[in-house]
């Protein structure tokens, strides 16, 4: 699959480090996954170190995340200039809900209505986030957070109650 290749200066949103991408490139990139709404996943490289990332469109602008996987120390290079290559990523990024999290959820019928409710993404930016701790007691905690603010109490992830 072809890429398109662009600079851009890093920006902040927030806490978040971003790039805006350039209308030619989201143009070539609603072609390649046949859409121009919603999350669109992409891959490429941020100064010829590869990425997987997905491109979002927040408060009516497309942005690229460049986040600490992507560019070390990315939040203290805001204003540096990058090299960027980005193509559509077909490949499914699904993840499967981790046993602690379905657990839980089972256990709180009301926590699992409202996850149920939630957009896929919504869901899967949960169970990644779950999924992706290595220590069992990091883990724990945040599948009891995650119940928390399924109920209404408290934020998870950035997010404030469902």
């Amino acid at each position: 699959m072809s890429s398109r290749e662009f600079s851009a200066e890093l920006k902040l949103i927030g806490v978040n480090p971003f790039v805006d991408v350039p209308l030619e490139v989201l143009t070539f990139l609603f072609g390649q996954a046949g859409k121009s709404k919603g999350p669109i996943p992409v891959r490429g490289t941020v100064n010829q170190l590869p990425y997987q990332q997905t491109l979002v469109k927040f408060s009516g602008a497309w942005r690229l995340y460049i986040n600490l996987s992507m560019l070390k120390n990315s939040p203290k290079r805001i204003g540096e200039t990058i090299q960027i290559t980005i193509a559509f990523d077909p490949q499914e990024r699904t993840l499967p809900m981790h046993p602690q999290l379905a657990e839980a959820l089972s256990e709180t019928r009301e926590a699992q209505l409202v996850f149920d409710r939630l957009t896929s993404s919504r869901q899967q930016e949960i169970i990644r986030y779950i999924t992706r701790l290595k220590a069992d007691e990091s883990r724990a905690r945040a599948v009891q957070r995650a119940v928390d603010f399924l109920l209404g109490k408290g934020r998870f992830v950035g997010r404030a109650n469902p």
